[in-house]
């Protein structure tokens, strides 16, 4: 039996009707079966109930991990219920909103009732609150996608489509099981030509998955699911094709849709946050010999893009100029360093600890500057312990942008010096640039006022000039 398993995220969840019109209903190869689905939660709804991935505005889980105010976060909670109900009445009315309604209280009541009892049992000295909180973290998060797993159910059973929740967050489970195992338990018998299987994307299990991957565990649960059910093909729905570079910034009608590309490519995309697939998730899909197909939601006659393991573009070039805004560059100076790496060591160690994400890091005989992405109080108390760590050490913080072009095969003599040609053509400053020697990317780092002005720039010189468009176009169906 052949089949897909496919992601739909948060974005694209939040527009259930274009989902159920665009992917649910729209038959494969004759038939809307065949197909296994892993959900997000709906837009937002994670950053309400963790905190916000981008500003770090305090959501459920910091209010109650940070206690400044015993109980914000339980009128965190609230706000989060009022909402999800608010999704609900958008989507269903009469007896299906109850059921929905009726769920979804009684997985908010369930988890206020544990962090309660969790908040008066840490009163006692032997029991410290620390210890839990990566615990309460994964519950938190599996409140979103066991909402939307369900609600799509009930919508997909309203348009007679036959429709099971798969619940993968281990609710009321007596003692969490390894990944795998969680995985074929909740498989076993189940047959997806016979009906359709949605899936919460979070997976609760022995190994905690939010403790590495953070907020990309539902790639790592769909990336399990496809690998162990031995899925014909990997397919992700986005709100957008993975093309030549964001239309909204050199416009529409520059842009080219991206073919085909591999996993290479896709890990580059991953640390500049543009993920198409978390590296680790990738893996191992790569490793099963399943190839990925990226698909915009909104235009699904579109064939999308294949992420293959073995593709490298036919004629070497520049397939995507990708980049961050977000960054900030943390320089740290100190003549004591020459010909040390414990700088870079305790340094990278800090910032694990911190959880902030690494872009990229460069460093010569006597400095060292990490590109970091992240909410500012974070960085700004990683610039505290360096300075406490290294007292003779200048630590300077900058706000900055960063321009990458990336591709299966850069070797093509001469493109350094006409990237940078193009910035200086347009006014731009380059305040660092980074070439490897695999050649699948090259960065630049400028000012945050820059971005815009850098990414035109590199798309104009490096893909629209080149005439690349019928090699990124090419596309296996």
């Amino acid at each position: 039996m052949t089949h897909s398993v496919e992601k739909i995220g948060g974005t694209s969840m939040s527009r259930f009707e274009e989902v159920l019109n665009n992917i649910w209903m729209r038959p494969q190869d004759g038939s809307i079966y065949n197909r296994i689905f892993v959900v997000s939660a709906y837009g937002g709804i994670t950053d309400l109930l963790l905190e916000h991935k981008k500003t770090g505005e305090a959501g459920v889980y910091s209010c109650f991990a940070e206690a400044e105010q015993e109980d914000a976060w339980k009128q965190r909670l609230q706000e989060v219920e009022q909402k999800l109900l608010a999704i609900n009445a958008e989507m269903f009315s009469g007896p299906v909103l109850q059921q929905a309604n009726r769920f979804i209280r009684q997985r908010i009541s369930g988890a206020e009732a544990c962090m309660n009892s969790l908040h008066n049992l840490c009163s006692y000295g032997h029991f410290q609150m620390q210890q839990h909180l990566a615990t309460v973290r994964e519950m938190l998060a599996s409140i979103g996608e066991a909402h939307s797993a369900f609600n799509s159910v009930l919508l997909l059973q309203q348009h007679g489509v036959k429709a099971r929740f798969v619940d993968l967050t281990g609710w009321k489970m007596e003692q969490p099981l390894p990944l795998d195992e969680m995985i074929n338990e909740a498989f076993d018998g189940l047959d997806p030509a016979a009906e359709m299987l949605i899936v919460t994307g979070y997976t609760q299990c022995e190994e905690q998955l939010m403790r590495t991957f953070d907020r990309g565990y539902s790639e790592m649960t769909f990336s399990k699911i496809a690998s162990i059910t031995q899925a014909e093909e990997a397919v992700i729905h986005k709100e957008f094709h993975l093309s030549s570079a964001d239309p909204r910034i050199v416009g529409e009608e520059q842009v080219v849709p991206i073919g085909m590309t591999n996993f290479d490519v896709a890990d580059q995309l991953s640390n500049l946050g543009m993920e198409a697939i978390h590296p680790k998730a990738a893996q191992g899909i790569r490793n099963a010999g399943i190839r990925i197909r990226v698909k915009n939601t909104f235009e699904p006659e579109h064939i999308g893009t294949i992420i293959d393991a073995d593709y490298c573009n036919p004629r070497p070039c520049v397939e995507i100029i990708a980049g961050r805004r977000d960054l900030f560059a943390i320089e740290v100076f100190d003549q004591e360093m020459l010909g040390s790496p414990e700088y870079d060591i305790n340094i990278s160690r800090l910032i694990k600890e911190l959880k902030l994400p690494l872009v990229n890091k460069e460093s010569d005989a006597n400095s060292i500057t990490f590109y970091l992405a992240g909410n500012r109080k974070k960085v700004n108390r990683l610039v505290r312990l360096i300075e406490t760590q290294y007292p003779s050490a200048a630590v300077e913080l900058h706000k900055v942008a960063m321009v990458s072009a990336v591709g299966s095969d850069l070797k093509v003599q001469g493109i350094l010096a006409r990237a940078v040609s193009a910035l200086s053509d347009a006014g731009i400053n380059v305040l660092a640039l980074h070439q490897t020697i695999r050649q699948v990317e090259m960065q630049c780092i400028v000012a945050e006022t820059d971005y815009e002005a850098a990414i035109r720039a590199w798309h104009k010189a490096l893909v629209e000039d080149e005439n690349h468009g019928a090699v990124i176009r090419r596309c296996a169906a």
